[in-house]
């Protein structure tokens, strides 16, 4: 188990053991000090549903918060004598395991053991507790040991899409789009800048205030931006992007609202005839989410190389390989730039280069690797229309410093895309694709763009539901032709601008709808 001893010191006081702790309560994991270290293991904790949501008001007056049914903190009056007790247990128990057993040993059963571990520890002090806060005690001490210690049920919640660290002492979660504050807290700076250490560490990257801020990654591919002081004033800040355990599909999409069939169709044809698609969104607007569905109609037999700077992209092909930028180190060198991952990319036989988000000078690259046979890429940018898209990517290519004039700018990236996709998270939390524009060529000095599909507000429900539906502008797209030719059967009706669409019972149906 890797260097597990010393990370679990730092999550007790630097007091020495006082002692005072019941002999005999690792028998069953061995015990003894040992500087061997190995794996983190985490365990699964409480699941159950959360016991009350509510909107936080903009008056920022009382709101009620969030904890998991059965879990709720102790009274104020009893907390420090709470957090007293736990400290304690966590310290005798870390000084009584024997880490070179552990690796072992199941996870499913050493989490037994150590919940038993606890209780018999607990029989031993004078400090009385209900069951509720017993079996929270252990869950914490549990997830001190081998988790991400207070957050661990919040990211067992397949309900919650983001995790807002603001201070130690403030927590707030998206659910269904909307912000709550929850009763989450840390023991203080230390305790949650431990816990930053903890993730930053497993994926080889490091925080410190010669490096404040930093991007990495969970497990399960959640993304993790942290920064802390002198940049952060208040203490250590953790923004975490949920990706659940669950993967989203083409037809989950279209359940929640964010395409139709009959678009969803359209695209599902754009991906397999390889043409150059940019997602394009704010921040939160479900760029990644709607990338790693569309990169589920690549075809099994291609050859796939990802590039991102926090890998996230959760491809199911069995061809797939992930590429990550590396930051400098403490020296400032050996930084490797995702412009440099997609030159090398293109030495490795790709079929497709899919990046996971493109901001620098990496533009150009990718631009020239789409003009010179490597169609079918994918990526997204941050932007807020199509037309701003364009402009980005302008912007990110005169980056390169190669001299280019606007002109030839502007010429790479209207023969490279084929297509923007522009997506939106709306008023009420729903994630839309609010347009879908295809790249014609140049006009003079202009890229010319037609947009094919939009979404169009009707207005605002009294539960403050967006109301809207899409529709098509009535202009048929170039690359339908292509898509033809390859077998995508695309009705008369589908760019049709009196149809409504969601409605028909047509081949986009037939095609979704029974799965």
């Amino acid at each position: 188990m890797s260097v597990l001893k010393n990370r679990l010191k730092r999550f007790t006081p630097a007091t020495e053991p006082d002692g005072n702790g019941a002999n005999g309560h690792a028998r069953e994991l061995g015990e003894g000090r040992t500087s061997e270290a190995g794996r983190v293991v985490p365990f699964e904790t409480s699941k159950e549903s959360p016991a009350s949501w509510r909107e936080r008001g903009p008056s920022g007056g009382e709101e009620a918060r969030y904890a998991p049914t059965g879990t709720r903190r102790p009274a104020p009056a009893r907390l420090e004598e709470y957090q007293a007790l736990k400290t304690k247990i966590h310290r005798d128990l870390i000084n009584r395991l024997d880490l070179t057993r552990l690796e072992k040993i199941e996870p499913s059963v050493l989490q037994a053991q150590i919940a038993q571990i606890v209780e018999r520890m607990l029989e031993a002090e004078a400090t009385p507790l209900s069951m509720a806060e017993r079996e929270r005690l252990i869950a914490e001490i549990r997830d001190e040991l081998f988790g991400l210690g207070p957050l661990e049920p919040l990211l067992n919640d397949p309900t919650i899409s983001d995790i807002l660290v603001n201070t130690y002492r403030q927590v707030y979660v998206e659910r269904f789009g909307k912000l709550y504050l929850t009763d989450v807290q840390f023991k203080d700076n230390d305790h949650l800048m431990q816990i930053i250490d903890r993730i930053v560490s497993r994926v080889g990257r490091r925080i410190d205030e010669a490096s404040p801020m930093v991007d990495a990654r969970l497990p399960d591919g959640s993304r993790v931006n942290a920064i802390i002081p002198p940049l952060a004033i208040d203490g250590p800040i953790l923004s975490i992007r949920r990706f659940g355990t669950i993967r989203p599909t083409i037809e989950e999409l279209i359940r929640r609202g964010t395409l139709t069939p009959e678009i969803a169709y359209m695209l599902e044809g754009c991906v397999k005839c390889r043409l150059n698609i940019i997602i394009s969104g704010g921040t939160g607007a479900g760029k990644t989410t709607l990338l790693n569905v569309l990169s589920s109609f690549i075809p099994n037999d291609e050859r796939i190389i990802t590039i991102e700077d926090s890998a996230e992209l959760q491809l199911q092909q069995e061809h797939v390989v992930r590429l990550e930028t590396r930051p400098p180190n403490i020296e400032g060198k050996g930084e490797v730039t995702q412009r440099d991952l997609v030159r090398n990319s293109l030495r490795m036989r790709p079929d497709r280069i899919v990046v996971g988000e493109v901001r620098g000078p990496e533009a150009i690259d990718m631009l020239q690797a789409m003009n010179t046979g490597h169609d079918g890429s994918l990526t997204t940018i941050h932007a807020n229309s199509p037309r701003d898209a364009l402009s980005r990517l302008e912007t990110m290519v005169s980056m390169a410093g190669l001299n280019l004039s606007d002109r030839a700018i502007r010429q790479q990236i209207a023969s490279a895309i084929n297509l923007i996709i522009q997506a939106a998270r709306l008023s009420d939390g729903s994630r839309k694709i609010v347009s879908i524009c295809e790249i014609t060529g140049m006009e003079g000095d202009v890229i010319a763009m037609q947009e094919i599909f939009f979404f169009e507000r009707l207005g605002v429900a009294e539960d403050g539901r967006v109301i809207g539906r899409f529709r098509a502008t009535g202009i048929r797209p170039k690359f339908a032709d292509k898509l033809e030719r390859s077998g995508f059967r695309l009705p008369s009706t589908l760019f049709d601008d009196t149809v409504e669409l969601g409605t028909s019972e047509s081949v986009w149906f037939e095609h979704y709808g029974s799965r």
